[in-house]
């Protein structure tokens, strides 16, 4: 069974899990670091509190997470065929992946800058730094150690999410797990990857401690 074929195949699931692992966690963050930094800037507590605005994001980012990630991955297929030119594969995979992620890290972001020590904000304010300035230069910078913490959990989570997205013929892992170690009961392939995904997570969350531990040791 663990002839050339099978190796190569394993690779390139290896390969187009990352590819859909990374691709969706910066698509993620294009779209989930502004929300957020809305979100912490209008908040009742924020340096420019707008009530209209931050419901406003609170309840699509609320409906959207509340929805499982299967179900979404279902319910995108229209859109996801409208923006890639069909549903499956790993390329396709991103576009729910990418809707996914940036709720969940809105969330991340939000909660990271409402963290910044009130005072760092006020001796901004006191020296008449505009929001952009503060968002920029104070907010986004005090709470660096936080967002990168932030950043490791979001691609597991994202790592954890492009598996699932095998059910509908993704690639990657999960797709490999699915076909041959579910449909065709070949235990042995379910269970090497899940060991490749374990040792995946384990890599990103080391990688992203250790920048972690780093930034933080600067700050000192």
């Amino acid at each position: 069974m663990w002839n050339e074929a099978v190796m190569i195949m394993i690779f390139r699931g290896i390969f187009e899990t990352l590819y859909m692992t990374l691709a969706s966690t910066a698509g993620g963050y294009l779209l989930g670091l502004p929300l957020g930094i809305i979100l912490a800037v209008t908040a009742a507590k924020g340096i420019a509190p707008n009530q209209f605005v931050y419901k406003v994001l609170d309840i699509i980012i609320n409906i959207t997470r509340s929805i499982p990630f299967l179900i979404l991955l279902i319910l995108l297929i229209p859109f996801t065929r409208l923006i890639v030119g069909r549903s499956y594969g790993p390329t396709a995979a991103i576009v729910p992946l990418i809707i996914a992620a940036a709720p969940f890290i809105a969330r991340l972001v939000e909660s990271s800058l409402m963290q910044v020590e009130k005072g760092v904000i006020e001796a901004a304010q006191s020296m008449g730094a505009s929001v952009f300035t503060m968002v920029r230069k104070v907010m986004l910078l005090e709470a660096r150690v936080s967002l990168i913490d932030g950043a490791t959990i979001t691609t597991g989570t994202i790592l954890g999410y492009s598996a699932i997205a095998g059910v509908v013929g993704a690639g990657g892992l999960g797709d490999i797990a699915i076909r041959y170690g579910y449909y065709r009961y070949q235990t042995d392939m379910m269970a090497v990857t899940v060991i490749l995904l374990i040792v995946l997570v384990q890599i990103f969350q080391n990688i992203g401690f250790f920048v972690s531990r780093r930034v933080d040791r600067k700050k000192i």
